[in-house]
């Protein structure tokens, strides 16, 4: 009898490979989008750009574009048709969230409702966070807008050349007000460093393909101590400010709140409201994970955004120019702008929009999940395949934006008046039900910073010890949130009576603290 003894292991290896390529068959005569020709077994795995990903997909050109990572389906949108066809008109299919073994187990981002897939607990987060932010409620929280962004002037002032961690301890300033009624002082504050380094850890986890425990999650089990766990070592890092960020504003807000020296704030007003008929620990917890989610999203968004700002206005000094004018006409002499300016501010109103549009904060946005198959304009779109709206390609539109390389307000102007047939920049924060919802608040931060810096600083291009310009070179970091490389800039008093009026904000802050 004919017999032939086979390595169990070689069986077992054989019966995946044809598992998976079974498993990666079209199961639609329709064709994928186009692509990069796919290489056996592993596809487009290892032609994945690492970096500055959304510019690469571009340059593929194509509405919609598929790639095969080793048998995960990716789908970039790269047309703003596109995006509004999918992520809007089929919400249903569309607005759910890849699951990252890395980023949700191991560093413990599972309470993050962005990340969160569609469904029960991702709406009872955002219907919580949009109950206490929602843009028609923008007004509550102006006064502390402003209240922080004239700290920031008054910093600037003393030490310009830190302009970046100036902008950065405005924006957690704001949301740690906002959110947990939490004020803070110092530079150094440690509410601030929690986010930061917990961000770090957010980004370098989620970045795509970074890590093999996202493709196999059985390897979340390996000991840190094994050669190639690098990773695990790496997570129990970050997961500690993880878990830092979520617990200590929000025991601090707790203390206030119970020595009867809390601020008005999401917190405050949430847990003085809770329904004692229904679980109160887990309203609680909703409540801790949704002010934790506007503290993650407020600040970075932020930050990158006034950065942007601030450099535009460094590369562009007629734009700047202009911007003073118009400020200069509305604005009383010795007086700082407020948001009743804003529509008497068209110019800078285009600036802001501008800035959202030739730098995108969240240029590839969080990726969604499609739940069901589906096909557009003739292609097949297989269930489980992550989708990807690349913001930054659809606000490089040559058709909709012309020069968009250039910073140029104007096109969202018209007769002097912002011109609303140019669409709005909005897709900077995401796509359809997965969109920021505190993009109104991002936005406003942005234009008030804007507005008070151009009203009592001049922004120019650095000199080294020689009197030669220090060129910015407009470089960006390659990240989820993408920020610009530091850079040197002059800011400086526009006159004496603008210094005087800086240093009369001291005196503010003194009286209102």
């Amino acid at each position: 009898m004919f017999s032939m003894n086979v390595n169990p292991y070689v069986l077992f290896v054989v019966a995946v490979v044809v598992f998976a390529i079974y498993q990666r068959r079209p199961r639609s005569r329709l064709p994928l989008p186009p692509g990069p020709k796919k290489a056996p077994f592993v596809g487009n795995y290892f032609q994945l750009p690492t970096s500055f990903e959304w510019e690469t997909y571009a340059k593929w050109g194509s509405d919609l574009i598929h790639l095969d990572a080793a048998g995960t389906s990716i789908i970039i949108v790269n047309t703003h048709k596109a995006a509004v066809e999918l992520f809007e008109k089929r919400s249903a299919l569309y607005s759910s969230r890849v699951w990252s073994t890395m980023v949700y187990e191991l560093v413990g981002w599972s309470w993050l409702f962005g990340f969160m897939a569609y469904g029960e607990p991702w709406r009872e987060r955002r219907r919580l966070f949009q109950q206490h932010f929602h843009p028609n409620e923008i007004k509550i929280h102006q006064p502390r807008e402003v209240e922080y962004t004239h700290k920031m002037l008054r910093r600037l002032l003393d030490s310009p050349e830190r302009f970046m961690e100036h902008i950065r301890h405005m924006a957690g300033a704001i949301t740690l007000a906002l959110a947990y009624g939490i004020e803070i002082h110092d530079l150094n504050d440690p509410h601030i460093e929690i986010a930061e380094q917990a961000l770090v850890g957010l980004a370098a986890s989620a970045a795509p393909g970074a890590f093999l425990v996202d493709s196999i999650p059985i390897l979340k089990y390996v000991p840190a101590w094994m050669p190639g766990a690098g990773f695990q070592k790496k997570a129990k890092e970050w997961s500690e400010w993880t878990r830092k960020l979520l617990e200590v504003p929000f025991a601090a807000a707790q203390k206030e709140i119970a020595g009867g020296t809390a601020k008005p704030s999401f917190v405050s007003l949430c847990l003085s409201s809770l329904n004692e008929t229904r679980d109160v620990e887990h309203q609680k917890k909703v409540i801790k994970d949704t002010a934790g989610n506007f503290f993650v999203g407020g600040s970075d968004t932020t930050v990158s955004a006034i950065n942007t700002f601030i450099l535009a206005m460094t590369c562009y000094p007629e734009i700047q120019r202009r911007a003073q004018e118009e400020i200069d006409r509305v604005v009383a002499q010795g007086q700082l702008p407020d948001f009743e300016d804003e529509p008497s501010l068209p110019y800078l109103s285009a600036i802001v929009k501008e800035v959202l549009r030739w730098r995108a904060i969240t240029p590839l946005a969080i990726p969604h999940y499609l739940t069901e198959d589906d096909d557009y304009d003739g292609y097949f779109l297989p269930a489980g395949s992550i989708v990807a709206g690349n913001a930054w390609a659809i606000l490089h539109d040559k058709e909709e934006y012309p020069d968009p390389l250039e910073f140029r307000p104007e096109r969202f102007l018209k007769d002097g008046k912002l011109n609303r047939d140019v669409r709005e920049p909005t897709v900077a924060f995401g796509f359809g039900r997965r969109i920021c919802p505190g993009r109104h608040i991002a936005v406003s931060t942005l234009w008030i910073s804007a507005a008070s810096i151009l009203t009592v600083y001049d922004i120019s291009i650095a000199m080294d010890v020689h009197g030669n310009p220090i060129v910015p070179t407009q470089e960006y970091i390659s990240s989820m949130v993408m920020h610009p490389a530091p850079f040197k800039c002059s800011i400086t008093p526009r006159s004496q009576e603008a210094e005087r009026l800086i240093l009369s904000l001291e005196d503010e802050a003194s009286s209102s603290s």
